[in-house]
């Protein structure tokens, strides 16, 4: 069992930067892989990065790609996700999430464990 536990979201103006931490416990192995995901409101649960824990290898949603930037520190088991230019369209609540198998896939289905969310929200 792995549990995850978000931190860092809040309220912020367009063009501001945040960092949301996710910070894993339990089981973990180096073949894992860590995914943000986010949910707007009334829409689904989209893709925003991942990052492979075997060689840090990291992938990026379009939309997000030369805005965010993932990463992993090994030390303290936590993943970050580092938003810069903020825009309003970045409003959600981000989830981070855990796939045992270590594909750091853009589809949610394949991460066993997920966080609780936290909300980031942009304003104009």
């Amino acid at each position: 069992q792995v549990h995850l536990v978000e931190s860092g979201g809040g309220l912020v103006r367009a063009g501001d930067s945040l960092r949301l931490s996710c910070a894993a416990s339990g089981r973990t192995t180096g073949s894992y892989a860590t995914g943000w995901f986010r949910q707007a409101p009334g829409k689904g649960r989209d893709f925003v990065a991942s990052i492979r824990w075997s060689d840090s290898r990291t992938y990026y949603a379009s939309s997000v790609q030369g805005r965010f930037t993932i990463s992993r520190d090994n030390a303290k088991n936590t993943v970050y996700l580092e938003m810069n230019s903020l825009r309003p369209e970045d409003t959600a609540v981000y989830y981070c999430a855990a796939d045992s198998r270590g594909s750091a896939s853009y589809a949610s289905a394949e991460y066993d464990y997920w966080g609780q969310g936290t909300q980031v929200t942009v304003s104009s």
